[in-house]
């Protein structure tokens, strides 16, 4: 997330900035030279659901975690992403946005986040029926801390985010995570005296995946049918 938008973010929390003008807004956090600056990013932030913007009534908020826009619909927060790989991505405990899907997809709806997939290495998972491929959302339930063999985690390796399917080899005193790929990949192996460089960040309870068809040709899709 662009710092500006991190600087209006905060300035929110204390600030209704509907009642600000965009150089009023910029001159409290130390941008006040680009009034359209401020608006772009305000603008970046709405798009990414972390604001709302009342237009009518001058409002401007920042959007909760977990919000139903409907008793349909139910707004989980983006934490970034995570690799399907070898721990690559490093987590970022910053929101840069918000998912909006269906309740009935979820178990529960406190609590939990998105985090996107990077890699296919785990491509053959089974969450529910549904693979894990690259671009995917997987939901993560964070107060979920007991893990069972055979779970799928988020996981943290020395501050860096992985996905895996989890087994705890107490005969050995190690930890195994499995990538589930087409392609023929390694464990990750977590012996008892790195124990304190790794932490269960939450179960995957779910997985959105990502839409096969892709913004250009949706929209060509749509054109020619409009001709």
């Amino acid at each position: 997330m662009h710092k500006i938008q991190k600087q209006i973010l905060k300035l929110s929390t204390d600030k209704n900035l509907g009642e600000l003008s965009l150089r009023e807004i910029g001159k409290l956090i130390g941008e006040d030279n680009s009034p359209q600056k401020i608006k772009h990013h305000l603008l970046q932030l709405e798009k990414n659901g972390l604001i709302k913007i009342n237009r009518l009534d001058k409002e401007i908020e920042k959007t909760k975690p977990g919000t139903s826009y409907n008793s349909k619909l139910v707004s989980v927060p983006i934490f970034g992403s995570a690799n399907c790989g070898p721990a690559m991505i490093y987590a970022e405990n910053n929101i840069e946005g918000y998912l909006t899907i269906s309740g009935k997809l979820l178990t529960r709806k406190k609590d939990i986040f998105a985090i996107k997939a990077s890699g296919y290495s785990m491509n053959k998972a089974n969450v529910n029926g549904a693979s894990i491929e690259d671009g995917d959302y997987v939901i993560v339930d964070s107060k979920c801390r007991s893990i069972r063999n055979g779970d799928y985690v988020l996981s943290v390796i020395n501050e860096v985010a992985n996905i895996k399917r989890y087994f705890a080899d107490k005969e050995n005193k190690r930890i195994i995570l499995l990538s589930e790929s087409s392609a023929s990949l390694p464990p990750i192996i977590i012996h008892q005296n790195e124990m304190d460089d790794y932490i269960v960040n939450g179960k995957i309870i779910q997985v959105i995946k990502r839409p096969k068809t892709t913004f250009s040709k949706l929209k060509n899709l749509i054109y020619r049918r409009e001709v």
